[in-house]
């Protein structure tokens, strides 16, 4: 995939996107509400927020994060120690373990880059546990995520055909109607899809654009893809168009969409 598709690098995504991860993560669990002493399956964990979420306050007995990408995979493992946890170079297409290996098998930020979710929400199901739960969020970018929503509201401004490379028109799965059918069409029980929010919070322009330059996402491969003339016009237009405090900090929200359902047993 191309750097609008794939997350490689967990530097570029840490910046970008990564530190609101951290903060959404949690929430998703909260939300689940899940039992202790689970076995958990934790898909594209990335840098892993989602794993480390598990582990503060699901109350594992194992977890197990699969990713792709072998930078994510080698610098998770060595910041992650806790013996609950290991992590492995896997596709979500095709998941290791046994059928019904899992008590809980979940995903966060990832089903919007799976090329097709069908096939994942089935691999899903196979290896979890009549009776358990598989569970992912996913970032609404169609609105919810104001930082990228104002960002492509300003290089549309300057160039109409970049419209098409925008995440809310390419995600189909960024809504809630779209997820909620995925997981019944699934054949899942007790389906539920919930707004999830948090605020992104900016010290100043600075610390919202800089991420734009690392190239990784959509809208920073973009970014990266202009002149410096283009990139400087769409820098001073997003500007513009921010609501910026007096101090020059900009507070915007974020939000994900979590949806969840049981494995029902044949």
């Amino acid at each position: 995939m191309t750097g609008l598709q794939r997350w490689e690098s967990g530097g570029g995504y840490e910046a970008y996107v990564g530190r609101w991860s951290r903060l959404i993560a949690p929430l998703f669990i909260e939300w689940l509400d899940p039992a202790p002493d689970g076995r958990w399956l934790d898909i594209g964990f990335g840098t892993g927020a989602l794993t480390e979420a598990i582990l503060d306050s699901a109350e594992p007995k194992t977890v197990h994060g699969i990713d792709p990408s072998e930078d994510f995979v080698s610098s998770t493992r060595s910041r992650i120690t806790d013996p609950r946890a290991e992590f492995s170079v896997a596709d979500a297409q095709d998941l290791p373990g046994d059928a019904g290996a899992y008590d809980y098998t979940v995903s966060g930020l990832v089903l919007n880059f799976v090329p097709d979710p069908t096939v994942a929400l089935a691999e899903m199901a196979r290896v979890t546990r009549s009776g358990g739960c598989i569970a992912a969020y996913v970032w609404d970018y169609l609105g919810g995520m104001e930082m990228m929503n104002h960002f492509w509201d300003a290089a549309n401004e300057l160039d109409a055909e970049v419209a098409s490379l925008d995440e809310g028109l390419r995600f189909p799965l960024c809504k809630p109607e779209p997820l909620r059918s995925l997981w019944e069409e699934t054949g899942l029980g007790d389906v539920d899809v919930a707004p999830i929010e948090i605020d992104t919070n900016f010290r100043d322009f600075d610390d919202l654009w800089s991420p734009f330059l690392a190239g990784q996402g959509a809208a920073p491969t973009y970014a990266m893809s202009l002149d410096e003339r283009a990139r400087d016009a769409v820098r001073e237009l997003l500007r513009q168009r921010l609501p910026v405090e007096p101090d020059g900090s900009i507070h915007l929200r974020a939000r994900a969409w979590g949806v969840g359902g049981v494995v029902v047993g044949a």
